[in-house]
């Protein structure tokens, strides 16, 4: 059988339609169907980019339970990218099989440690990792630290890389890269522009 591109794009337009058709749950959702009358605004700027597009979180009994854009923000006049409409999801996952919103089962809360050549994860304090990463640091910095190359003063380590976070805000990773650059680390780079 021959089919031409205008028949195949056609049958697949009648294929994907059907399938949404027969796919879908008629029964009213329960989640989005919850009323936020009760809930509290909370006005926000979305963390993932340096847009600064404003966020609307809804907190009903202590729980975030919604997010939308900001209508009254000058930036994005309440639309959300993809990664902003999806900020429900860094606290909360929505489970299709009990039809409920539930923590993040992934999230983790803890600071989780696996020790060199060890196959069992830790849990320590935040006390312990702080320490532990500043002295690698130390010892990294040390270790790699170049005053003078060819003749020329240059304070640099070349054993440190820095990759900054979407999820921050602009003068977080402001202070972060001057920070860096304090060190003598000049390998920087920001996983938004990657």
């Amino acid at each position: 059988m021959k089919v031409t591109r205008r028949e195949f794009f056609k049958l697949t337009g009648l294929a994907a339609l059907t399938a949404a058709v027969v796919g879908c749950d008629w029964d009213e959702d329960p989640i989005l169907s919850q009323p936020l009358t009760d809930a509290k605004e909370v006005t926000t700027i979305c963390p993932y980019c340096s847009c600064g597009c404003g966020a609307i979180c809804y907190v009903a009994n202590g729980k975030l339970v919604s997010v939308s854009g900001d209508p009254d923000h000058p930036i994005n006049e309440g639309a959300l990218c993809s990664k902003g409409a999806s900020l429900l999801n860094l606290n909360t996952v929505y489970n299709f099989r009990t039809h409920n919103a539930e923590i993040n089962p992934n999230r983790l809360t803890k600071v989780l440690y696996r020790a060199p050549y060890s196959k069992v994860w830790e849990e320590k304090n935040w006390r312990w990792a702080m320490d532990k990463i500043a002295k690698r640091v130390k010892e990294t910095r040390d270790a790699s630290f170049e005053a003078q190359a060819d003749g020329v003063t240059v304070n640099r380590t070349m054993a440190i890389a820095h990759l900054g976070s979407a999820a921050l805000d602009n003068e977080e990773n402001y202070l972060l890269a001057k920070l860096m650059r304090s060190l003598g680390i000049v390998n920087l780079d920001h996983h938004a522009r990657l």
